[in-house]
């Protein structure tokens, strides 16, 4: 088993443990999100795409609709695409203000409710974390 998929499975585990209402999956391939949705849980997953600047010598684009348009076709993915105009270097305190725009995500599609636990998947530096986050109101 992969590093990534661990990860994935130890987030889905603790998810149904404590009863979380969605898992939000910060990636940038949308392979994360996919592993997670490979363990079917029984709660929704927000994939919440990281758009990535690319160049070709000729001009600048960003990548990321594409994965996101991807992940519709799996089974229990909510895809959603973060905004690009934030730094390519994404740092804690935009990782907070992308994560408070996946859970207003989740509270416009109603799988989020007041007093609900949330599961977060994401890269921070070098290393994989998986929080556990109850929301106050």
């Amino acid at each position: 088993m992969s590093h990534i998929e661990s990860i994935a499975s130890s987030a889905v585990r603790a998810a149904v443990k404590v009863k979380a209402s969605v898992i939000i999956c910060f990636t940038s391939s949308g392979r994360a999100a996919r592993l997670l949705a490979k363990y079917r849980p029984t709660m929704p997953v927000i994939s919440v795409v990281i758009p990535q600047l690319k160049t070709n010598q000729l001009r600048w684009t960003f990548t990321g609709a594409f994965q996101a348009r991807q992940s519709l076709i799996v089974r229990g993915l909510f895809p959603m695409l973060a905004d690009p105009r934030h730094p390519s270097e994404y740092s804690s305190a935009t990782n907070e203000s992308i994560l408070k725009v996946a859970l207003d995500h989740g509270k416009a599609l109603g799988v989020i409710k007041p007093h609900d636990r949330v599961v977060v998947c994401q890269k921070v530096g070098d290393s994989s974390v998986v929080k556990i986050i109850e929301l106050e109101d």
